[in-house]
Order: C-alpha cells, then structure tokens, then sequence
C-alpha cells in the first residue's frame, strides 16, 4: 500500500452571510427554550420500546405539539397540584 496522500480538492469557499446566519441561531426560539429550561429544571427519564414511542411522536405531532409538551400535559392532568387544583 502507498503511503502518498492524494489531495481530494480544496474546501469550497463559504459564504460569510449564511456562516454567520447560522452561528447565530434564532434569538426568538433560543429565548423561549431557555425560559422553558429554567421553568422545568427537573429532569425525568423513563424507558418505553420503540412502538410506545413512535406512538407518543405521532400523537404529538397530529396534536401540532413537542412531545415534552405532551407529556408535561399529560403528567399536570394525572398529576394535579393538590394546593391549587392544577
């Protein structure tokens, strides 16, 4: 086997506009995932096969919902806040 490096072409140039559009990201959405974050500081993982979870991903999309959302939803109606009903 040879162990000459054979160049495969330069790196196409970028442009800045998009490069920078990219690093930065959507200021909206960044803001409310972090308030949303801070909100639910409290992590929950559970185990479910890959049926009850593509189940639960579509029922949250035909709903036009995260997941999270979904299972925030669920979890405050089963679970109420016994002090304020909620």
């Amino acid at each position: 086997m040879s162990d000459k490096r054979v160049p495969i072409g330069s790196r196409p140039v970028a442009d800045p506009g998009a490069e920078s559009w990219v690093r930065q990201g959507d200021g909206a959405n960044r803001a409310a995932a972090d308030a949303k974050a801070n909100l639910y500081a409290a992590r929950l993982t559970i185990d479910v096969t890959p049926a009850l979870r593509g189940r639960i991903k579509i029922a949250a999309f035909r709903q036009g919902m995260t997941v999270a959302d979904m299972v925030r939803a669920l979890l405050k109606r089963e679970f109420p806040d016994e002090e304020s009903g909620q």
